[in-house]
């Protein structure tokens, strides 16, 4: 219970008719009568409204909210009293979110309610919690503000960003777009899966023609492929101290997450089945699933994942993966690599190697090539681009040390890792690897 405006401007006129007495003592009686009366109205008020007042208070939000997207919050209030009510709410959103619309000030007439909305932002993926809003209402005089906490709470899981993801997908698997990044290429007829009989199309290979179909139709007829389904995409997933690396607005673990969430909807679409373990400062294991399912069951498994200061261990990395994976797999490891890395990186490349198809996605800071392509005019400037000219020597002979072949390794800057990652997958497919 706070003193409302009301109170206080009554209480200030009540300390100016003091100021008045002290020079004309006839009005000494007058002003003790004033402040009797103002006292009493005070308790009296209070005394009537200190009870709970009878709004229903409801909160409609989705139960999925985008990172960094803003969205509308509803609040519902009904007033089941038989006076109107006076308040001011506020809504107990997440820490770290950005609001727009709160506070919030209204009079509601008896059985009358109001629809409040405000925009929200939430700044980072994870479970949030919304509880009960606040709500300051006034007394029946108004000479008070009593404070209550009304209405249920509410979780929310913020996912991803998934119009930026469903705008890459459809980049990726669009044979006539070369935009973005995403090329693709010829089918080349080898190692896919037979589709379909055609009629013979200029440009087809040779080798495609089927010779019993087309003398049994007197014309030109072609075999045609589509890539091969039904594989396994596993994803390995640092989540150890390099990935905290920050590049613009978000850490490569966003980026490295939003470009494995990206070739899991390509996948997917390809008939394949998709998978994600994680190590360093998590362990997770999402065994590979085929369609829709796979698909949600990976969004729900990894949208609240947060890297943290450890060191990721790929040797034990590898050895568990091996011991889940049954089948061959095209495995994605994604990490951060440093030049003290080419031993761990290159034993657990060698293990993994041995039964399934590798790749190790590594992203290099954007600050690096920025450094690199900076005009040098000064001595500090110099200095700058020979340390940083010397680090990526020593980062391109690490690289060299762990013997990968150049196809099987990505080192990219965290923005361009969704386009080449899809794009090799997509090379893989068509070639037949797997």
């Amino acid at each position: 219970m706070t003193p409302s405006r009301r109170l206080y401007g009554l209480t200030a006129a009540w300390a100016g008719l003091a100021l008045i007495a002290s020079f004309w003592p006839s009005v000494l009686l007058i002003w003790i009568s004033c402040g009797i009366a103002i006292a009493l109205l005070a308790i009296v008020d209070a005394l009537r409204s200190r009870g709970a007042p009878r709004l229903l208070v409801q909160r409609q939000l989705a139960g999925v909210w985008p990172v960094n997207v803003a969205g509308v919050v509803s609040l519902t209030v009904q007033n089941q009293d038989r006076r109107q009510l006076q308040f001011e709410l506020f809504d107990d959103y997440p820490t770290g979110w950005q609001i727009e619309g709160m506070p919030h000030r209204t009079v509601l007439a008896p059985a009358a309610s109001v629809c409040i909305q405000y925009r929200a932002t939430a700044p980072q993926r994870g479970d949030s919690h919304f509880g009960s809003p606040h709500l300051l209402v006034s007394s029946v005089f108004g000479l008070w503000q009593f404070g209550h906490r009304l209405g249920p709470g509410s979780d929310v899981k913020v996912f991803p960003d998934f119009s930026s993801l469903l705008g890459h997908t459809l980049t990726a698997t669009d044979r006539r777009v070369s935009s973005a990044g995403l090329l693709r290429k010829r089918r080349r007829g080898e190692g896919t899966d037979f589709r379909q009989l055609r009629e013979y199309r200029q440009g087809d290979s040779q080798r495609a023609i089927d010779w019993k179909a087309t003398a049994r139709s007197r014309k030109l007829i072609s075999r045609e492929y589509q890539e091969e389904r039904d594989q396994q995409v596993v994803f390995l997933l640092d989540t150890g101290r390099r990935m905290l690396a920050q590049d613009a607005q978000h850490n490569h673990f966003d980026h490295a997450l939003n470009a494995i969430l990206t070739l899991s909807l390509v996948a997917q679409k390809q008939g394949d089945a998709i998978g994600l373990m994680t190590f360093g400062a998590s362990q997770r294991w999402l065994a590979p699933q085929k369609g829709r399912a796979g698909l949600d069951r990976l969004l729900a498994g990894c949208y609240d994942l947060q890297p943290a200061e450890v060191a990721p261990d790929y040797t034990l990395a590898a050895s568990q993966l091996l011991r889940k994976l049954h089948k061959r797999a095209f495995v994605v490891l994604v990490t951060n690599l440093r030049d003290e890395d080419d031993t761990a990186i290159r034993t657990a490349y060698d293990m993994l190697a041995r039964k399934h198809l590798v790749i190790c996605a590594s992203m290099r800071e954007r600050a690096l090539d920025a450094a690199i392509a900076a005009p040098v005019q000064q001595f500090s400037e110099a200095l700058r681009y020979a340390a940083t000219s010397h680090y990526l020597q020593q980062r391109r002979e690490a690289i060299r040390q762990i013997g990968m072949r150049a196809d099987h390794l990505i080192d990219v800057v965290p923005a361009m890792l969704s386009a080449t990652l899809t794009n090799r997958y997509l090379d893989i497919k068509e070639s037949g690897a797997l």
